[in-house]
């Protein structure tokens, strides 16, 4: 018998998966390459190379056994908690945050991980939960719980934005989990009504960002200045954008911080609403890719998992489009695969990793207690 021109381990991968991601990212580069000026470096370059490392780390994650993710989610839980309050300790403080741990070789930011963990230690905790007791306040306040301490230990590093989407990852678990909806509709109004008195526990700087939110042209040249610039280049994009390296706001620095949060802005002035909608597409795929996994594994853990980190992933684009559409304050919410860092490059591919992990594994799970 003639051996196969692919080896089979090779065959078997995910390729369409890849190529998504692989396209992203070569989009995010270029678009990367034209704010700097027509330049690889200092940011084009850099987020290819972080890609390929990520890349091959998704394909090691997906090979661990599924057990090792299940048995260590409440240890990475505690272990990241843990590096949040050393944070707080011995932190690094730049832009008035204080949000980084200096490892020497890197600047180590605990909070983008607790994104992935709080997911994996809340779905941990309802697989363990008996499904009679779901209804229970047993089955609320130990939830709320591992939820809370992470986000109280965000919001006063402070980031606001990292502090919602670890809430938001946590609470889509519970909700996914199967408690009653009334309390999700409750818990919704009650926090409406504290929204007045949680506004006034704000720094000065975020409060401005909400009210400048309400009403952006209230300051168009001060705290208004980055959600006035970021329309303004989406707008001027018009249906087909300005051409590859013909973008103004970005390359006369008139749109601040637009290799990070305001990538989308950068990418639309030049590329139009056409490249914003392929974007847009794309990134529809992924999700598309994850909730597909989620909805067919038997397994509880895996499900809610599959599901929890694909929602996360949804968090930061919705998030982050949304901020620089004017739909939402400026959170610092960085687009995945094109705006420029480490940190949530490395958050969204290991999410990426784990859900690959549990379609690689999902004939061997089933709904069962550990």
């Amino acid at each position: 018998m003639s051996q196969p021109l692919v080896p089979e381990s090779i065959a078997r991968l995910p390729w369409k998966l890849y190529a998504l991601l692989t396209f992203i990212a070569l989009f995010g580069a270029t678009v990367l390459y034209s704010a700097a000026g027509g330049h690889v470096t200092p940011w084009a370059g850099m987020q290819i190379g972080r890609f390929l490392i990520f890349l091959v780390m998704v394909e090691v994650v997906a090979r661990l056994p599924f057990s090792l993710i299940r048995d260590f989610a409440f240890p990475a839980y505690v272990g990241v908690l843990i590096a949040l309050v050393l944070v707080e300790l011995i932190g690094g403080i730049a832009g008035g945050s204080q949000r980084w741990i200096n490892l020497g070789f890197m600047q180590f930011q605990p909070s983008e991980l607790m994104k992935v963990t709080i997911v994996l230690a809340v779905a941990r905790f309802y697989a363990l939960l008996p499904i009679g007791q779901i209804r229970s306040w047993g089955a609320i306040w130990p939830a709320l719980c591992l939820i809370g301490l992470p986000a109280a230990l965000v919001l006063v590093q402070p980031d606001l934005g990292t502090a919602t989407m670890i809430t938001a990852g946590g609470v889509v678990v519970m909700f996914l989990s199967g408690l009653p909806l009334r309390l999700f509709i409750g818990a919704g109004a009650a926090g409406a009504a504290l929204v007045p008195i949680a506004f006034s526990f704000l720094h000065d700087y975020q409060k401005k960002r909400v009210l400048i939110f309400m009403d952006p042209e209230s300051d168009p040249l001060g705290a208004g200045y980055h959600i006035s610039q970021s329309k303004i280049a989406i707008g001027s994009g018009g249906i087909f954008g300005k051409g590859f390296l013909n973008g103004t706001q970005s390359h006369l620095d008139y749109l601040p911080e637009g290799h990070t949060d305001f990538v989308f802005a950068t990418m639309a002035e030049e590329w139009g609403m056409v490249g914003g909608i392929g974007l847009i597409c794309a990134l529809f795929l992924l999700l598309r890719w994850g909730m597909r996994i989620a909805q067919r594994t038997q397994d509880r853990y895996a499900r809610l998992v599959a599901a929890g980190l694909t929602s996360t992933i949804f968090f930061y684009i919705a998030i982050n489009l949304m901020m620089v559409m004017g739909l939402a304050p400026v959170v610092g919410i960085p687009l995945p695969f094109m705006s420029y860092g480490g940190s949530s490059m490395l958050t969204v591919m290991l999410c990426i990793g784990i859900i690959r992990n549990i379609d690689r594994n999902h004939d061997k799970l089933s709904d069962r207690r550990f």
